[in-house]
């Protein structure tokens, strides 16, 4: 598995980067948002990336932040969704709403991506909130982590799925929202969970 690439930059579409390593040029499918991000062609760049293999085709996408990479894996994993619908989803979402969006379960807004209907959608939401609340059960029984008392309600409930749907453990996402007021709305809290995170990371 190809974990991440650097190096030039030396071609760029919405959905396509192409990064020279080692005189090999490898063309990385992309969001809009992760080609936004990139410098100008030329400059040196960084991408993390999946390879997506299949009998008839080998691809490989690139991702600004793991973040991204971990939003678009999830995806893929729900029946109906394939790299490109992921790639188009998260070209209309970017990663910390796609995390609030299953967490909060509000379906319709996948709907607004081309090609994804509201069957589809809905799927995405409970496939991926079921997924989450399982993985954060074993995790807490593997660790015998429990959430502080004081992490509690509706929003924080919302904005701690989303942190674990963009890849942050269940202690993490604990120990950051229990520093936050709980009365704020989810999307307030993720934001300030995130630059917690960021900052004990430094």
């Amino acid at each position: 598995m190809i974990y991440s690439l650097r190096g030039k930059l030396i071609h760029k579409e919405p959905m396509l980067a192409v990064v020279e390593c080692g005189g090999v040029g490898y063309a990385c499918r992309t969001t809009c948002s992760t080609a936004s991000q990139l410098d100008a062609v030329g400059k040196e760049v960084s991408l993390y990336t999946y390879l997506y293999v299949r009998e008839d085709n080998i691809e490989l996408f690139g991702f600004y932040t793991t973040q991204e990479l971990n939003c678009f894996k999830m995806l893929i994993t729900v029946s109906g969704v394939g790299p490109k619908a992921a790639l188009a989803i998260l070209s209309d979402i970017d990663s910390q709403r796609f995390a609030l969006t299953v967490a909060s379960g509000d379906s319709k807004v996948f709907t607004k991506t081309k090609g994804v209907g509201p069957k589809l959608a809905q799927r995405i939401v409970l496939e991926l909130k079921d997924k989450i609340a399982k993985e954060a059960t074993s995790k807490e029984l593997a660790d015998g982590f429990k959430v502080p008392e004081t992490v509690s309600g509706d929003n924080v409930s919302e904005a701690m799925s989303a942190l674990m749907v963009l890849g942050y453990t269940q202690a993490e996402a604990a120990g950051a929202v229990s520093k936050i007021d709980g009365s704020l709305d989810s999307g307030e809290i993720i934001k300030r969970a995130l630059k917690i995170i960021g900052s004990q990371m430094k």
